[in-house]
């Protein structure tokens, strides 16, 4: 069961936007929805998130849908979460923790699985509800203060190994960085927001295999293959973990080591799905989260993918207008990728010259 409380901050579009994109995250999750409950409020109940009228119907829903999980659209605290588990009878979980779990499945590479554990432990840490009131454990003879509460006694073994994971995440992070230092070609970054169509067009440009789904977050480990623009000039491109709305800033901490890949490029290709109706909403998501991991002062060219998508001419001419220096593509079919290369060039400011006879046996 969907649950979403909308305030007076988040317009009506939007707010719809957000529940389908929750719909399409809980498919990716393996979780099948049974029903959407919604609510208008001045301001989320600080202890139960809905009304307690809203409540009882949220009940009865979950009842008559034989729902097992309620999944909430609104980040929760760790009152409301325990309130609604014991009022409810069954899990509750938010937006974020079903983004973790869906990390969690896909995580294939050793560096992403620590990624996202560390990503998880520091979500538990701040789940754990505190209370002034928990009774501690007192200190043996020669001991003094109020010895342990039961709160540090769980935290510890948990901030211990978030510390460990940092460390480890830091040293890939400097082996990256002196890696980099020796790079013979420019790096540019495919970036934007999640199922816009980067990894198919990683394959395009380059041949590579990456892997394909239509689904949310589908690649989360970074991927780099040459490609070749024209004679005697190629680059390196990387592919990067999709971006969305509310993604955890844990989580954004804790994949620094993958989105300084984006930090450190030349160029950034920042691919938009053209067939989408909320362009705007996207490429604002994707600014915010290039300021977040200091990817903001990178140059960056618009990738529209999926133009095939868009039949209507009317609606052509307004994202032509809206975007005029964005270069149109679809990956798929691989129209516009010449096209791409060229932009790409010019953005990067690379010449076309002859190849010499032995540059040609390098390149072979």
């Amino acid at each position: 069961m969907l649950i979403q409380v909308i305030t007076p901050r988040q317009h009506v579009d939007e707010a719809e936007e957000s529940i389908r994109e929750l719909e399409r995250l809980a498919d990716t999750a393996g979780v099948t929805v049974v029903g959407v409950v919604t609510q208008r409020r001045p301001q989320v109940n600080k202890s139960h998130l809905v009304g307690e009228g809203k409540l009882e119907e949220i009940k009865l829903a979950c009842s008559h849908a034989h729902a097992n999980v309620v999944i909430v659209d609104n980040e929760l605290s760790a009152v409301q979460v325990n309130t609604l588990d014991l009022e409810l009878g069954i899990r509750v979980i938010d937006r974020t923790e079903l983004i973790l779990q869906i990390f969690a499945r896909r995580a294939s590479s050793a560096e992403s699985q620590t990624q996202v554990e560390l990503a998880q432990l520091e979500y538990l840490v701040k789940r754990i509800p505190t209370s002034e009131k928990q009774q501690r454990f007192q200190g043996g003879i020669g001991m003094r203060g109020p010895g342990e509460s039961p709160l540090q006694l769980r935290n510890d073994p948990m901030r211990r190994r978030i510390k460990e994971l940092k460390i480890k995440l830091e040293a890939i992070r400097q082996k990256r960085v002196q890696t980099r230092g020796r790079r013979e070609w420019p790096m540019v970054s495919l970036v934007g927001y999640t199922n816009a169509g980067k990894s198919t067009l990683l394959n395009a440009l380059s041949g590579a295999d990456a892997y394909v789904d239509d689904r949310l977050f589908a690649t989360l480990d970074t991927k780099t293959r040459r490609v070749y623009l024209a004679e005697n000039r190629q680059i390196m491109l990387s592919d990067t973990v999709g971006f969305i709305r509310h993604l955890p800033h844990g989580l954004v901490a804790s994949f620094r080591s993958t989105l300084d890949v984006a930090a450190e490029a030349d160029l950034l290709l920042i691919v938009v799905d053209a067939g989408h109706s909320r362009i705007a909403d996207h490429l604002a998501v994707v600014a915010e989260t290039l300021r977040e991991i200091k990817a903001d002062r990178v140059p960056t060219l618009i990738v529209m993918n999926k133009w095939d998508s868009v039949t209507d001419p009317t609606l052509q001419s307004a994202l032509e207008a809206q975007l005029p220096e964005a270069v149109r593509i679809s990956a798929r079919t691989g129209a516009g990728l010449d096209q791409l290369k060229v932009a790409i060039m010019n953005r990067l400011h690379m010449s076309v010259t002859p190849a010499t006879n032995e540059e040609r046996d390098d390149t072979a």
